[in-house]
């Protein structure tokens, strides 16, 4: 069995595990085959190549991209020493990181009951269990957060000096057990109160409204800001005490600049307190977690299927064959139960309903609605196309992708009837939703004047949908092929993909510099649409020509 130098190093901890109950050369043992366990896993950060696996620990040679992403921390060391403006915003940008790792790749980890039958028929007590758990997961934040910071730390040391960085280690020690210990507790709490496939459903929303949530939460912290002027005045208001990143902010405030404000003292007490509480709770409640946690082994698949009126009517509708509807329905039926899916693509619808108004509220005029009703803003609209790429990129794939050799089993007679029914559902299902909650909205804001404006935007997102399938289909069906290669050559495409929505809008603003130059535009849209529908799924026999 290989040695680790992690374990090497938690060695020194032996004594408080041991206090709260946990069986130390237990839990080393359940840790050292895990650990040896993960050299065959591949991360969500940096997939695989999906030819052939490779030999070592991928997600560890995937930090170097955490180190790339950690080059937008350093102006924010730089500009002075402003601390509460600088480190409040340097430790949002880590709790982003760390919390949307957590959730896409640990998740699934601390939620593994597949050791259980293994495990607990041995002599091991509850606490080892969950004690082994969260430390695997801790080794590897670790990992996450040193890639994170290390660049950061170093321009630190050297701009600020050793009380600034170790006040800066030190936190960052607290920010790792808060986002670890504290979505533990959430989904302790989760698993009190719900079993069997609701509890996972509901646990596949609270992942994704976490994703949604940070980002969120972060630029509610920067608006937290918004009363700071050039001389760097900072106007506390009492919502503060709900955004942890000015939490981390306020010790250098204090110990740097011998800030002694109230707010700033209160601050630097809950960046230490509430990690400490939650860790201790935790270890409290480790028994309880473990028990509820078999609630996800029960499969009460009991629910009535029936078949949804709309799902029906729109294959009815919108599909010319019979082909094309068993694949709409089928579509339609897995971005409603597919629980990966969702939590890879629903967080992104949620951010496209949301920077929309970010932005128009960030640069708002002094008029108010009223002024900004008689602007362009609505093109910021543009948003829900923006999601288009990453979406249809995800729809060839799925957690049961072992089941798309039924695909090329069955007698399908026009191969393109598999993407165009899919393609079909994502439009009505998703992008439609959106566009028209959006427009709802827009057109109260900015009034009936842009019907011609939302009826381009629609008929632009239509046609890059086209144009993402043609750039990112391979071959493949769709939902056949596994999670663990989407983010193979997936990054220069989405790239790509993502200023042809800019083209998009460039071509939307001239449009509108001409008198009826918008009603051309639309009329080139639609004929653009109909040729490119044609194009793209044209009528070919037998589906194994066309999908190798």
């Amino acid at each position: 069995m290989r040695e680790f130098q992690s374990l090497k190093f938690l060695g020194a901890f032996k004594g408080i595990f041991t206090r709260f109950g946990v069986d130390y050369a237990v839990m080393e043992k359940i840790l050292q085959i895990k650990l040896t366990m993960d050299e065959r896993r591949v991360p969500t950060i940096f997939g695989d190549n999906g030819k052939k696996k490779k030999e070592g620990n991928q997600f560890l040679k995937s930090l170097w991209v955490y180190g790339l992403y950690s080059l937008i921390l350093i102006p924010f060391l730089l500009l002075g020493e402003n601390y509460m403006y600088q480190l409040s915003l340097v430790f949002g940008m880590i709790l982003f990181i760390l919390m949307t790792s957590m959730i896409s790749d640990f998740s699934v980890v601390l939620l593994d009951i597949r050791d259980k039958n293994i495990i607990q028929t041995k002599p091991v007590n509850k606490q080892t269990i969950a004690a082994a758990k969260i430390v695997h997961i801790m080794i590897y934040m670790t990992f996450v957060a040193g890639a994170f910071t290390t660049i950061p730390f170093l321009v630190g040391l050297f701009r600020h000096g050793i009380v600034f960085s170790l006040i800066f280690l030190f936190e960052l020690v607290l920010t790792i057990l808060l986002v670890v210990v504290l979505t533990s507790l959430l989904y302790l709490f989760i698993l009190r109160f719900f079993d069997g496939e609701k509890l996972k459903d509901i646990i596949n929303y609270v992942q994704i409204l976490l994703s949604v949530g940070v980002v969120v939460g972060y630029q509610v912290l920067i608006r937290s800001f918004e009363f700071v002027d050039l001389n760097m005045t900072y106007a506390f208001s009492w919502w503060h005490f709900l955004i942890p990143p000015l939490w981390y902010g306020a010790p250098f405030e204090v110990f740097l600049n011998g800030n002694s404000s109230s707010h700033f003292i209160a601050f630097t007490v809950l960046a230490v307190l509430v990690p400490v509480i939650a860790i201790f709770g935790y270890a409290k409640l480790m028994p309880s977690f473990e028990r509820n946690l078999e609630k996800l082994l029960s499969d009460t698949k009991t629910r009535k299927k029936s078949r949804n009126w709309l799902d029906e009517a729109g294959a009815k509708w919108l599909c010319r064959s019979n082909e094309e509807r068993v694949f709409y329905r089928f579509a339609a039926s897995m971005m409603k139960k597919e629980r990966e899916f969702k939590l890879k693509v629903f967080p992104v619808l949620g951010m496209s309903l949301f920077f929309p108004f970010l932005f128009i509220f960030t640069y708002s005029v002094d008029g108010g609605l009223e002024e900004i009703s008689g602007g362009n803003m609505f093109m910021f609209i543009y948003f829900c196309n923006v999601i288009i790429p990453s979406v249809v990129f995800m729809l060839k794939f799925s957690e049961g992708y072992k089941g798309s050799w039924l695909f090329r089993a069955a007698p399908i007679e026009q191969a393109s009837s598999a993407y165009s029914g899919t393609l079909k559902a994502f439009i009505v299902k998703m992008y439609v939703p959106v566009f028209v909650f959006l427009s709802v909205i827009f057109l109260w804001i900015f009034s009936a004047r842009i019907l011609p404006d939302l009826a381009a935007v629609l008929l632009g997102g239509l046609l890059q949908i086209l144009i993402t399938y043609r750039i990112v289909n391979e071959g493949e069906f769709p939902f056949s092929t596994s999670f663990e290669f989407a983010q193979e050559s997936g990054g220069a495409k989405m790239l790509l993909l993502t200023l042809i929505t800019g083209a998009f809008i460039g071509a939307h603003f001239l449009a509108n510099a001409f008198d009826y130059g918008i009603y051309v535009y639309l009329v080139v849209l639609l004929l653009a649409v109909g040729i490119g529908w044609r194009l793209v799924f044209p009528k070919r026999k037998k589906a194994a020509v066309a999908f190798g």
